[in-house]
């Protein structure tokens, strides 16, 4: 299973990976960072992100709700499993990170729209995420 530093490496193999961080949703803060930045700056853009992901994450249209209209026990805690958005060059795809405490991290990876492949990228990053340990 791979911490932080390994599962960034693993990630920046994809093909037109290129950047990628561990975030926390909650704070903003990057618990890991890799390669480039869209704006030049990690911490920037670990907190741009994370308004992303918290504004998704906490929306009831989002959520899967079971037949009482609360959450079932096989749901998560985190519904949305990841958010990807779409710019003139690239992808900045989050995948959301089930963990033992709070699930307020994710995975955010910044693709190259002409060399990386969408769904193989998702694909990693749901094996990666279900990998990832935190400690």
């Amino acid at each position: 299973m791979p911490g932080i530093d390994e599962c960034l490496l693993e990630v920046m193999r994809l093909p037109g990976a290129r950047g990628a961080s561990v975030v926390d949703w909650t704070s903003g803060l990057a618990l890991g960072t890799i390669g480039d930045s869209p704006n030049g700056d990690h911490e920037a853009t670990a907190a741009e992100t994370a308004e992303v992901a918290r504004m998704t994450a906490e929306q009831p249209a989002f959520a899967h709700l079971g037949g009482e209209g609360e959450r079932s026990a096989e749901s998560p805690s985190t519904p949305v499993e990841d958010v990807i958005v779409t710019t003139h060059d690239g992808y900045h795809m989050l995948r959301f990170v089930e963990t033992a405490f709070d699930s307020s991290v994710f995975l955010h990876l910044w693709l190259d729209r002409s060399a990386g492949n969408l769904a193989l990228a998702r694909m990693r990053l749901g094996e990666l995420a279900e990998r990832l340990v935190l400690a």
